[in-house]
């Protein structure tokens, strides 16, 4: 058995008037003898997780599995090796920008509170 990288992808569908369109996508370790396997069991993790939430408001959200755009062998381990790369283009520079550093620091600072320090 290898392992594989399958990004499952999922369209978020919202009752929620004027919703923006938005997608999941998930990047999924997948266990398998091949590339088809892997291919298809990502299929299959796609479609058992379609989930429905309600709104704070009682509106319907709606994850509805998309299909699975990409597949690829993980063969060897290496510190810091890349494994997925994505280039976002978006109407504003600072929009994106923000968001990427405030996760960073939320995460930051659930490390901080919960007492893991890192040293460099």
């Amino acid at each position: 058995m290898s392992y594989y990288l399958a990004k499952v992808v999922f369209k978020i569908v919202n009752e929620e008037p004027n919703a923006q369109i938005q997608f999941d996508e998930q990047l999924r370790l997948i266990d398998a003898r091949n590339e088809q396997e892997a291919f298809f069991k990502a299929r299959m993790l796609g479609v058992k997780n379609e989930e429905e939430i309600c709104s704070e408001n009682s509106r319907k959200i709606f994850w509805k599995f998309i299909d699975i755009p990409f597949v690829k062998a993980l063969n060897e381990f290496v510190d810091g090796m890349e494994i997925y790369s994505c280039i976002k283009e978006t109407e504003t520079n600072e929009g994106y920008e923000n968001y990427v550093k405030l996760r960073a620091q939320q995460i930051q600072n659930s490390f901080e509170k919960n007492g893991v320090i890192f040293s460099s």
